[in-house]
């Protein structure tokens, strides 16, 4: 069963400096919704994405997260959110599985550790890394290190999803699998994705241009 839901961000601002990135930034989404981000590189796109994932702050408005109708705090919000970006940062020096492995403990634990390591190996399946799950990552593809960053996340089963340029250097294949991805999201949670790619666009439901927030 799926836990009810609810993103509303309210009169958004960030600027860095004196330069305004975006204002007046105002939407809300519930189970099943879906907004993608829209505008030239630059624009604020990656900015809007990081600000509701809590990796950076705004200067104006509030992110009001709730699950089951309880608002959670700032510091709790990680653990329902799931991430893939180009700026995510791999450990080059660690296996697949240990990639997956560090981040399960981290954002997992109310699965436990009984299961992990078939839930790791279903992992790798899913995003067709299973028989490179011993190697190490820096010896992976560009394309393979972008479907390791798919495998993070989605390792919590998200109520928040956020896809930052998810098709970066993936092939057709791999694609494909963001989208199966994205669409199984849209059934559990919330899916934004951020993208100048029109049948990315496809994927939500509404389209948000950051570039008219100036």
């Amino acid at each position: 069963m799926n836990l009810p839901v609810s993103l509303k961000c309210e009169n958004l601002e960030k600027r860095f400096l004196s330069k305004l990135i975006f204002r007046e930034v105002n939407f809300t989404l519930n189970n099943g919704s879906s907004i993608a981000v829209t505008g030239r590189n630059g624009s604020g796109k990656s900015t809007l994405l990081k600000v509701i994932a809590n990796l950076i702050k705004q200067n104006k408005g509030k992110i009001i997260f709730t699950v089951s109708g309880k608002d959670i705090t700032e510091e709790k919000r990680f653990e329902h959110i799931g991430m893939i970006a180009p700026y995510i940062n791999l450990y080059d020096e660690l296996t697949a599985f240990e990639n997956l492995e560090f981040f399960y403990e981290l954002k997992c634990e109310d699965k436990g550790t009984k299961h992990k390591l078939e839930y790791i190996d279903a992992l790798l399946e899913k995003i067709n890394l299973y028989n490179r799950r011993n190697d190490l990552v820096k010896n992976f593809s560009s394309g393979m290190k972008q479907r390791l960053k798919l495998g993070f996340a989605i390792i919590n089963e998200p109520l928040l999803l956020l896809m930052d340029e998810p098709r970066t250097n993936l092939d057709r294949e791999g694609i494909d699998l963001v989208y199966s991805v994205a669409e199984a999201q849209k059934s559990r949670g919330i899916l934004i994705v951020a993208t100048n790619e029109s049948e990315d666009t496809r994927l939500c439901a509404e389209i948000l241009n950051v570039e008219s927030h100036k």
